[in-house]
């Protein structure tokens, strides 16, 4: 199989010593099905499954038969989950192997949903086919908004059914990463309490994810430093579509800077800073406007694992990992900042801007407003029109902002790009995505690929947008699960 499809399996994290996981296989399944596989992912990847017929694809996708070259594991990993420490591990998941690119990019490939692991505890080790449909499509959508994200490469039934609160169809999702490392996979080892298997464990991750830190004399710093910022890139992409992870323990936070498990998460309607649709997140820990707290959270979480690294002394490694930390806010800000002015077009920056953004998110929550479309309403195009945006206060708010669009050289062609470059016309609408995956999950795919299609270019104004532009329900009371 491999010279057919071009695998080139290089597995470097099987080869860390078994503290840092499992070897296990897949549990074979008994009628395996391939649902949806993902060209262009392949494409990029340089797998080539046009010589492979449809049985040997759906055992593949399956776990039923493995590639060549590949090593398979189970990952640990620890996290707090809702702010309480658990050790945990890959519990439904088993790492196939680590595919090298053309282009020498290492990437992870995953089989989510594929039986019980040592990690599984009393789970079943399987998934359902919604969530895994409902993963590939939102994780494709990510992508396609150009945010970092693990991807979809297929996903297949299984022939069975598992047991939730009634029976569901089994399916397992290829999910592809640039690594399956966490905060949490640091926290897992740090619990140890063997400092060799740390220093091991981080010279690991420096090698693969920042080799420009291999001779780096304070390594265990530099990479807090680049994973801060990493995760506020992350994070400030994620509020300027309006995402919400919904269940951001630190055993979802990657060393890559990719977002990873699209359980719980969804994409915010009405502009409301406190949304939250976890149906596991009863105070709001993961809303919407606590996200950036959070990060900043989870980050300290990783900086107490490297303290036996930082230096010697632990009192000059807690001080030396707290004055990193605590660059968090005004990095943060700054990010936020600038993303807000993309999105309303504005060059250079302004002491007044602040103000201008403010004032234009309170009369959003105010009033109800949709937060994608009202971007795409400043970006003067029709049919995001709305009465909404007739009235005084917001006719007034935009005779401020029109004022500010003036300064620095601006011109309405270099505007309308800078917005049109940041702002969605189109994201996953709560109702689009439910309504398609019962449809699919019925078995008529239909519906959920023309989403998948619309949702490839979500910059780009198509003739057949019009459908998925606003929600035909209110997300009020809508609820969102981890995906089991």
């Amino acid at each position: 199989m491999k010279n057919k499809i071009n695998w080139n399996f290089d597995n470097s994290y099987s080869r860390l010593s078994n503290a840092f996981k499992e070897h296990i296989k897949p549990v074979a399944v008994k009628k395996p099905e391939l649902v949806l596989i993902n060209d262009n992912l392949a494409k990029k990847l340089n797998l080539n499954f046009t010589k492979i017929d449809k049985a040997e694809l759906s055992a593949l996708f399956s776990g039923n038969i493995l590639p060549e070259g590949s090593d398979t594991i189970a990952q640990a990993y620890a996290g707090h989950q809702f702010g309480h420490f658990t050790m945990l591990g890959d519990g439904r998941a088993v790492l196939i192997g680590e595919h090298l690119t053309k282009s020498n990019n290492r990437c992870d490939i995953q089989l989510k949903g594929s039986g019980k692991t040592a990690f599984s505890r009393n789970g079943d080790g399987r998934a359902a086919l919604g969530p895994m449909l409902r993963e590939y499509i939102i994780s494709e959508a990510m992508h396609n908004l150009n945010i970092p994200s693990t991807r979809s490469l297929a996903v297949a039934k299984t022939g069975e059914k598992i047991i939730r609160d009634t029976p569901l169809q089994g399916a397992i999702l290829t999910r592809v990463a640039s690594s399956h490392i966490r905060v949490g996979t640091f926290q897992y080892v740090a619990a140890r309490d063997k400092k060799d298997e740390l220093e091991i464990f981080l010279n690991y991750v420096v090698k693969r994810h920042c080799p420009e830190l291999i001779h780096s004399k304070k390594k265990a710093l530099d990479l807090l430093k680049v994973l801060i910022n990493k995760q506020i890139d992350l994070v400030v992409n994620w509020m300027r579509v309006g995402f919400i992870h919904g269940v951001m323990n630190t055993d979802n936070m990657t060393i890559s800077g990719e977002t990873i498990d699209y359980g719980p998460c969804a994409f915010m309607d009405t502009y409301d800073p406190k949304t939250v649709f976890s149906s596991i997140d009863r105070m709001g820990r993961y809303a919407y406007c606590n996200q950036p707290s959070i990060t900043k959270w989870n980050l300290s979480r990783f900086a107490e694992c490297l303290i036996p690294l930082i230096h010697q002394d632990q009192d000059q490694a807690i001080k030396s990992a707290t004055d990193l930390i605590n660059t968090f806010e005004k990095k943060y800000e700054e990010s936020w900042m600038n993303m807000m002015r993309k999105k309303l077009g504005l060059q250079g920056a302004d002491d007044k801007d602040k103000f201008l953004i403010i004032d234009l998110l309170t009369w959003m929550h105010q009033n109800k407003a949709d937060y994608t479309n009202t971007f795409c309403n400043l970006m003067g195009l029709k049919e995001y029109d709305d009465n909404l945006y007739r009235g005084n206060d917001f006719k007034n708010w935009k005779k401020s902002w029109l004022e500010r669009l003036k300064l620095n050289n601006n011109t309405p062609e270099k505007y309308i790009k800078l917005m049109r470059s940041v702002n969605p016309l189109v994201i996953p609408r709560n109702d689009k995505i439910e309504k398609t995956l019962e449809i699919a999950e019925n078995g008529n795919l239909g519906p959920f690929k023309k989403l998948l299609k619309i949702l490839e270019k979500p910059y780009v104004y198509q003739e057949n947008i019009s459908d998925y532009l606003k929600t035909e329900s209110s997300s009020k009371g809508y609820k969102t699960f981890c995906g089991t």
